[in-house]
Order: C-alpha cells, then structure tokens, then sequence
C-alpha cells in the first residue's frame, strides 16, 4: 500500500492542507499578538491619562494640593495596585501612597483581588494646572501590561481555539485528501482493472470514459487499443480458418488420389500423376503466398528505405512481366515519368509484381492493361488499368481482405495478392485507391511519398493505430474507364 499512488496522493493533499492550516494558525497566532500588545498598551496608557486627570482635578477644585482630597481619590487611582508618589516642580516629595495609613494595606489587597503580576517600570507622569503651568509629576508604578490573569487567560483561549482549528483543518485535510486522491485516481484503477481483464483474454472489456482530461486520453486510447486487439483476434481466427480451407481441399483431392491408386481403383497413369503433380504445386504455391503475407507484415518493422528512380524499378517489371503478358495475348503498355520515392526497392518490386499479375489474370486474350506513373503533389502515384471484367461494386471494398476472390472469379490465385500490395503500399506510408465498373475493367492507383519528409507522420499515424488492414477509398470523381493507348 505505501507504494499506492493514490495514498502518496492523499498524503500529499494532507500535507499541503495540513501545512496551511499551521501556516494559517501562526500567522493569525502572531498577528493576534501584535493586535494584543497594541491593545494592552492603549489601555496601560488609558489608566496614566486617567490617574493624570484624577490629580488635575484634584488640584483644579482645592487651587492647590489637599492632602485630604489625595487620601480619598487615591484609592480609586490606584485600584489595580500600581504606586503612587506625587511631587513638586522642585523635586520635594507632596504626598505618595506608601505614606498613607490604608496605603500599603490597600494596594496590597488591591493587588490580591486583581490578581495581578508584578509592577512596571516607573513612570513620571506630569501633571498640568487651570493656566497650562506644570503643577506637579506623578511617579508611578503600573502592574505590567499583559501579565493580568484576564489577559493571560484571553491569550490562552485564543492560543486553545487556534490549536483546535489547526487540529480539525488537518483531520479536513486528510479527509479531503482521501476523497479527493479517491475521484482522481478512479479512471487509473479502472484501466488497471481493464488491462488485467483484457491480458486474461477478456477482450469485451472497455473503459468508456467521456472526460477530456489526461485520464479521459488514457481510457480512449486503451479502448482503442482494445478495439484493435479484439480486431487482430477476429482475423487471426479468420486466417487460419482461410488457412484450413484452403489447405483442405487439396490435401482431400492428393488422399483420395493416393488411396485410390493404392486400392487399385486407378492407375498409375500419366494423367494421374498429372492430377497429382497439380495438386502439389496449388499447396506450394499457397505456402509462398503465406510465406509472402507473413513478409508482408514484418515488411512494416524491417523497410530498408531508401531514394530511387521510380521509373527504373518499374522498366524492371514490365521486363518481367513481358513475356507472360506476350503468352496470354495481352498488351502491356507503360508510360513511365521520371519521379523520386522513398522505398524499399524489394517491397516497390513486389508491389508492381503483385499488380501486373493480379490485372494478367482477370484481363482476356486482346485485352489491354497500362502502367503509368508520375508526380501529384508530395506524392508519387503508381496506376494500373486494365480492360478485365471489373469488379463488382458489393465486392470492391472486401478486395484487399486476404483469401478474397469474387464469385465470379475463374483465373487461379489464393486471393492474397492485393492482401500484400495493401499492407507494403501502407508500410511505406502511402495508400492506394481502387475503381471499376462491370465489364468496363479495372483501376489502381498507389500513392508513395516522393521524399523521406513525406512519410512519417502518416507511418505514424498508421502505426498508433494498430491497423495492418489497407484502407479502400473510392473515390466518386474517379471513373474506372479503359486504358487508352498513350
């Protein structure tokens, strides 16, 4: 638990809270203080004016000092127990509390009842006549200020309501703390509650967190992520089903030949080794295409990219591809412009192998196809046009799916030669359109980056995306159309 981040969050919200709440009490600690001081001094300087007022009075209403009058107003001036020592201009001594009979018995039981502490320093106190002439100085000694039980008691209550409003900010502290590292933390402990689930195959599971946040980010890309693996699962089920069926019918055919001929049913004729020799070849050849798809895949971690002339890697197909094209009765003509890609020069080969051959078989004897490139743009687009049967328009978006072929497909083929043109065409960060019309024939159209600045956001991009499916675009404003002679 202590490596919990959400108790380290929790702790660290207590802490802050915590240490304002003290911050708080010692700054209101300190200027309570101030406030106080100025408050006891403003009363300390209260009781002088008053005791100086007293004695002004006193000798306003006799013209003079009266001893008497003294004796009576004294106990009153000195009711929280200070002394009192009253002389003349000239220093001679007019009268002072100790001197007098109840004096030194009154302050000290003044000084019992207040309960106060011991006295100030003395203070020399002047005091003024009627004509604004100075009459007399009053040496006086206060109780010092602050050290009244009242006072201390104030203080200490103040002191005791801080301390207990530091103590419950705190405990509001941490219960603020947890609730709120609690909220936070929630979208982290579903994700982690999801990937468990998901890692012990259960691909249903998804967050579905709405907010825009960081953790709103997090959930959307693990949903994403989900979404792709649950994907791969259903075309890893799916390939070895295509696996199965396509293995399956020729093993059945080479079993059934081969008992046949050992149960002396047939013989071992030319023509059945023919039969035979067909079948084997229809099982390599299936075995090089799945060898081609699982090359196709690595192609997207293990391009050896690199810039080249377009045009001569695309001489050196219609090269190869001449004299199959010349045995099919096919014309095959190019029109090649000079334009620089960044590629693998393998994977561009089997790119124009893949669709020469793929437009060879679906096009007939005087039939037509036309290879063409150029510059649009950042792009360099590679298109093949062939005079074939077309494409069905319910068919057209399944055609780079692996193993597809249409229902009307006679020409031979495992259906996963646009399968690898789809996923090299991506893996070099481009991507490839398709068009056709029934009996009108048949458009691709491969779009490369021309420079290695053209390619990597879209690699990317495609590789965030999980996806190692081509996307098919039709675009409406492209019409399929037969190639024209150049």
């Amino acid at each position: 638990m202590r490596n919990s981040f959400a108790i380290r969050f929790a702790a660290t919200l207590a802490g802050v809270g915590i240490a304002a709440a003290a911050l708080t009490a010692l700054l209101v600690n300190v200027a309570f203080g101030k406030r106080f001081d100025g408050y006891i001094d403003a009363q300390r300087q209260l009781r002088q004016d008053q005791l100086v007022i007293g004695l002004a009075d006193s000798f306003r209403r006799y013209g003079g000092w009266n001893l008497e009058d003294l004796e009576r107003v004294s106990p009153v001036l000195l009711a929280d127990g200070g002394t009192l020592r009253l002389e003349a201009s000239d220093g001679t001594v007019i009268w002072q509390a100790e001197d007098s009979p109840l004096g030194e018995s009154m302050t000290r039981v003044h000084r019992e009842m207040m309960g106060t502490g011991p006295l100030g320093i003395e203070k020399e106190l002047l005091i003024v006549g009627p004509d604004g002439a100075v009459v007399g100085r009053a040496i006086t000694r206060l109780p010092e200020a602050g050290l009244l039980p009242q006072d201390v008691a104030f203080r200490s209550a103040v002191n005791r309501l801080l301390f207990a409003g530091g103590v419950a900010a705190a405990l509001a502290a941490l219960a603020l703390g947890a609730f709120l590292s609690s909220r936070a933390t929630a979208p982290a402990r579903a994700l982690t509650r999801a990937a468990r689930a998901l890692a012990a195959g259960d691909r249903s599971v998804r967050i579905g967190l709405e907010s825009r946040d960081e953790f709103g980010q997090m959930a959307r890309a693990f949903d994403m992520m989900a979404d792709t693996i649950e994907e791969e699962d259903q075309l890893r089920r799916g390939f070895a089903a295509d696996i199965a069926h396509e293995v399956r019918t020729p093993i059945a055919i080479l079993r059934s030949q081969v008992e046949a001929l050992q149960d002396g049913v047939l013989e071992s004729t030319p023509e059945a080794l023919e039969s035979l020799h067909e079948e084997i070849l229809r099982l390599s050849r299936l075995i090089a295409d799945l060898e081609t798809v699982a090359s196709a895949r690595g192609a997207w971690f293990s391009l050896e990219r690199t810039d080249l002339e377009l045009r001569s890697a695309l001489e050196e197909a219609v090269r190869e591809f001449a004299g199959p094209y010349d045995a099919a009765g096919v014309v095959l003509t190019a029109d090649l412009e000079d334009v620089e890609v960044w590629a693998d020069p393998t994977r561009l080969h089997q790119i124009a192998a893949n669709l020469l051959s793929n437009a060879l078989k679906f096009t007939p004897a005087d039939g037509m196809v036309r290879l063409t490139c150029g510059a649009e743009g950042p792009w360099a687009v590679i298109r093949v046009s062939d005079t074939g049967q077309g494409i069905p328009a319910d068919e057209l978006p399944r055609i780079f799916d692996r193993f597809f072929r249409g229902r009307d497909v006679r020409a031979g083929g495992s259906g996963i030669g646009l399968s690898v043109v789809g996923d090299l065409v991506r893996a070099h960060g481009g991507h490839i359109r398709a068009s056709s019309e029934p009996a009108c024939g048949t458009l691709f159209s491969v779009y490369l980056p021309r420079t290695s600045s053209g390619a990597g956001e879209f690699f990317t991009e495609s590789l965030h995306a999980g996806s190692m499916l081509p996307s098919v675009e039709v675009p409406p404003e492209t019409p399929a159309g037969s190639p024209q002679p150049a």
